[in-house]
């Protein structure tokens, strides 16, 4: 990161980690569109209203002030001011909803675009940063089988991206209607208080979380130790998940004929499909973890967080669930689910913990140099022929001696130098050649004809194990 960034929580990536989030956005991007998600970008700002009635998250909205009405924003209903998007998947709702006579549904899309949170800045953690989603929205109802979809492209994609050095992600799922359920079957009913206390759990720790259960969502404490008991269930498939959790109702008393146990049955069936559909599919990739809560209130279904293997101090990766109710229209509602990958706090773990980084910083394959001022047109005009042709180039600065243009060449990682015609004071012309400064292959070239060996084409990014 640059060592100027000096305001928390903003990072500035120097040229070569831009590489790197660069080559991570194409990777998902490829992906997502192999599975037919449209790209959109939605703007920067939404209203209050939008964005005030979405959980904690609430909290850490940024709002915005014109320079000549600070000191007086109190005069204006919070409600009705402006603020930045917090996420992806509010603006997404409204999008929805605004253009729902344009777009084809079940609509489809993917997005990758910056977001704002004011929480505390911390490692991996940021106030400014880039999140990459993808979402399948309906009208009027949505299949479950996209409660599926969405996670197995999610670890497709991330997938892909162990090449540079990320590591295995799996992603852990669970079902708010089965924990609402089993919530009210033991008789609590702050039901959204107890998911946000629950959601809580990996941070705080039980102990922490029983206390918060029991002071803020009036539960008893052997209510609150149900909920942790709740908390503890996973399997890798269906019938597992059934067997775990009907001994759990039975030691809490849970009666099996209420509405309540209904409710967590419809959550407990739907968890068990995507488990046991997500492992014909990839095996492993998609496991069911009650602890998983989500703090954002507009989740009504199926809720995920994705862990890397090896670095359970970084936290969730990719999260996201299904949402009934957050994009409706009078009566008529557009369901969605989705997935969001904070884009900056990966970027941020391959940087620092896989080392990965840029062959090099300068995107140019060729560095043509230039003898003499009177003679930079005839190194301009080459560097011409050889971009009609696709190949990145650059221009030397200065015409320094030819071997300080080399030692430029090599500071940037350009890999080739393109020496231009000279004019011998015997009127004899020399003739064009390339110098490969990495190999110290020299060798006559046709900028009309040459092309870069495979290997030094194209900038890419590189795991450095010497680190």
């Amino acid at each position: 990161m640059a060592k100027g960034a000096s305001l928390s929580g903003f990072p500035e990536w120097l040229p070569q980690e831009r590489v790197v989030e660069q080559q991570v956005m194409d990777t998902l991007r490829s992906i997502f569109e192999l599975h037919g998600f449209l790209g959109i970008e939605t703007r920067a700002i939404e209203k209050g209203s939008s964005l005030l009635k979405k959980g904690e998250t609430s909290k850490e909205i940024y709002l915005l002030s014109r320079l000549q009405d600070v000191g007086n924003e109190s005069d204006i209903p919070v409600e009705e001011r402006l603020g930045l998007h917090f996420d992806l998947t509010v603006p997404l709702s409204r999008y929805v909803v605004e253009n729902s006579g344009a777009v084809a549904f079940p609509f489809k899309r993917w997005q990758i675009q910056k977001v704002w949170r004011g929480e505390r800045p911390q490692e991996g953690r940021f106030r400014e940063f880039v999140q990459a989603d993808i979402d399948v929205v309906g009208n009027g109802d949505l299949p479950s089988h996209y409660e599926v979809d969405v996670p197995l492209v999610m670890v497709e994609a991330l997938e892909q991206l162990r090449a540079y050095g990320l590591p295995k992600a799996t992603v852990h799922a669970n079902n708010r209607k089965l924990s609402e359920g089993f919530y009210r079957g033991i008789g609590l009913t702050d039901i959204e208080g107890v998911l946000r206390e629950i959601d809580k759990l990996d941070k705080i720790g039980a102990d922490e979380v029983s206390r918060l259960l029991q002071s803020e969502c009036n539960a008893t404490a052997d209510q609150a130790a149900a909920c942790l008991q709740l908390a503890e269930l996973n399997a890798a498939n269906g019938t597992e998940l059934r067997e775990k959790f009907d001994a759990l109702c039975a030691a809490q008393g849970v009666d099996r004929e209420s509405e309540s146990y209904a409710l967590a049955l419809e959550g407990l069936n739907t968890l068990g499909m995507i488990v046991d559909e997500a492992a014909l599919i990839r095996p492993g990739a998609v496991i069911a973890d009650l602890k998983i809560a989500r703090g954002l209130d507009y989740y009504t279904g199926s809720v995920y967080e994705t862990f890397l293997d090896g670095a359970a101090s970084l936290g969730s990766i990719c999260s996201g669930g299904r949402y009934d109710n957050l994009a409706t229209q009078g009566k008529k509602t557009y369901p969605g689910v989705g997935l969001s990958i904070g884009l900056s706090r990966l970027v941020s773990y391959m940087l620092h913990s896989a080392h990965a980084t840029a062959s090099r910083v300068s995107p140019a394959a060729v560095l043509v140099a230039v003898w003499d001022e009177e003679h930079r047109a005839d190194s301009n005009a080459i560097a011409r022929t050889l971009r009609s042709r696709g190949i990145a180039v650059d221009v030397a600065p200065t015409a320094a001696k030819l071997g300080k243009q080399i030692k430029y060449a090599d500071k940037l990682g350009i890999p080739y130098v393109w020496i231009p015609s000279a004019h011998n004071e015997d009127g004899s012309v020399t003739a064009e050649e390339v110098k490969n400064i990495v190999t110290g292959e020299q060798v006559a070239a046709d900028a009309s004809t040459w092309q870069p060996e495979a290997a030094f084409a194209e900038r890419s990014v590189i795991i450095d194990n010497q680190n």
